[in-house]
């Protein structure tokens, strides 16, 4: 059975895990470095991208992380996960924060606003499908500014009338700037799923000679 891993240091993971299992997935929650071993694939969930890091320092979580993504495993990062798996980030705290890297965008941490600005809005993503998706938005980020051979699945009006990414894939990395698991829709999930397939064809192919 595959096996997906939700990051559990802080955050929206109950909610990811509910979600895989009800795809039929086998789903664990990820607090040591040992718990990334066997996994087909991971998610690192919406929370406060601060605090997640400074967990994951404290765990010895962070080098592992890194490795995990930059080995090209699969890995979906959803709001505060798609901050840590970003190459750069804007608008952050003094000091600066932890990244883990992996997919080449820059990431405004807060570009829609604070807790009070959060917001729900409908989505063309026609990677799944032809009807919209609705997505949940706390506290989110944004990327505004995308690296060669990264895809946009989404995009929202941002500011001075300029669209920006809230949705991206790069081969085995998939990033939401939103929730999808605060909402009964499955189908971001699946996408993953379906990434994580691949990646496991990919690995079991025999090579060319």
């Amino acid at each position: 059975m595959t096996t997906i891993g939700v990051l559990a240091l802080q955050g929206a993971f109950e909610e990811h895990i509910k979600m895989l299992e009800r795809l039929g997935v086998r789903a664990v929650e990820v607090r040591k470095p040992q718990e990334l071993e066997g996994l087909d694939g991971l998610i690192i969930p919406g929370g406060e991208s601060t605090s997640m890091a400074l967990i994951a320092e404290r765990w010895g979580l962070v080098e592992p992380l890194r490795r995990w993504v930059h080995s090209g495993r699969p890995t979906w990062g959803t709001c505060a996960g798609m901050i840590l798996i970003a190459d750069r980030a804007t608008g952050q705290k003094e000091g600066g924060q932890t990244l883990l890297g992996g997919l080449d965008v820059t990431v405004n941490r807060n570009y829609f606003g604070r807790q009070v600005n959060s917001f729900e809005a409908w989505l063309e993503a026609p990677i799944l499908g032809p009807e919209p998706i609705r997505a949940v938005f706390i506290r989110a980020p944004a990327v505004t500014e995308v690296g060669p051979g990264v895809e946009v699945l989404a995009t929202l009006p941002g500011k001075e009338g300029q669209p920006v990414a809230v949705a991206l894939r790069k081969g085995p990395i998939l990033a939401t700037a939103f929730h999808p698991e605060l909402t009964d829709d499955l189908r971001w999930h699946r996408l993953f799923l379906q990434m994580v397939t691949e990646a496991q064809e990919q690995a079991s192919a025999p090579a060319e000679r």
